[in-house]
């Protein structure tokens, strides 16, 4: 493992996928380095498109996607295959070291539905981060993608897989493995007040009363309540817009003023 042992936990989002920003060329930088970046990458814009060309109309509520039985069939295939061995080639061209997985495997994301409305949409109900571990300890970048397993209780239940928010699965996973940092990085400029200003710095209490009054909205909703599960372990969160080149380099050695710290 690292010198430098204690985890950064990494958010990379859908418009990270699609840009050109430096995102991926910063993880391998960072691992380089000697840092430990775990990441867990979202797709929704391509998971969206394919929906879309399967004539499956996209819905989301409270910035969750809506997953029924043949939305799910795509997530899955999308998350676990196409995104995430496209992240492991790519990081790996660029000199990194990493292992792409699912929260199915190992059953490191072990969670259950509590909305039914959302359909297959899990909410976490237990980290088991021992392959995580595994990985880092032998050098590795994990490379998780959102995708979590509900586990049979009794012998009539089924195992099912499960659609995972990644801000959800991220902010769960710093916590889990008290990490020195959770950074989101996102297609905005941080988080916003009423004004539509960015807010430079809040508190959890301040999160949570952006999300009680309806002034964080849509997939800013997630990024808030995962930052206010990591803040219970972990120092700081930071939320930055990652089409700014080496936006996450910045992020890590301080020199970003941009986005919103939370602590």
């Amino acid at each position: 493992m690292s010198v430098n042992a204690k985890p950064i936990v990494i958010k990379i989002g859908g418009s990270t996928l699609s840009s050109s920003d430096t995102s991926l060329q910063d993880l391998a930088t960072l691992q380089q380095q000697g840092y430990v970046p775990v990441v867990v990458h979202g797709g929704g814009p391509i998971i969206t498109q394919w929906m879309e060309r399967q004539g499956l109309r996209p819905r989301f509520v409270r910035g969750l996607r809506v997953t029924d039985a043949p939305s799910l069939e795509i997530v899955v295939a999308v998350l676990t295959g196409l995104i995430n061995k496209q992240l492991v080639a790519s990081i790996e061209a660029l000199g990194g070291t990493v292992v792409g997985l699912s929260g199915a495997d190992g059953a490191i994301l072990e969670a259950k539905i509590t909305q039914p409305d959302l359909g297959f949409v899990g909410e976490i109900v237990r980290i088991n981060a021992d392959p995580i571990l595994c990985l880092m300890k032998e050098g590795y970048m994990p490379l998780l993608a959102p995708v979590g397993v509900s586990l049979p209780t009794d012998s009539e239940d089924e195992c099912s897989l499960l659609n995972i928010n990644g801000d959800t699965v991220a902010g769960h996973l710093a916590w889990a493995l008290d990490a020195d940092k959770l950074i989101f990085l996102t297609d905005v400029e941080g988080v916003l007040d009423s004004s539509s200003q960015r807010i430079s710095r809040l508190t959890a209490g301040e999160a949570q009363g952006l999300i009680a009054s309806g002034v964080a909205v849509g997939g800013m909703i997630p990024k808030l309540e995962a930052s206010i599960k990591a803040l219970e372990r972990v120092p700081a969160v930071h939320i930055v817009d990652g089409r700014s080149p080496q936006a996450l380099l910045r992020a890590i050695d301080g020199s970003d003023g941009g986005g919103t710290w939370l602590t």
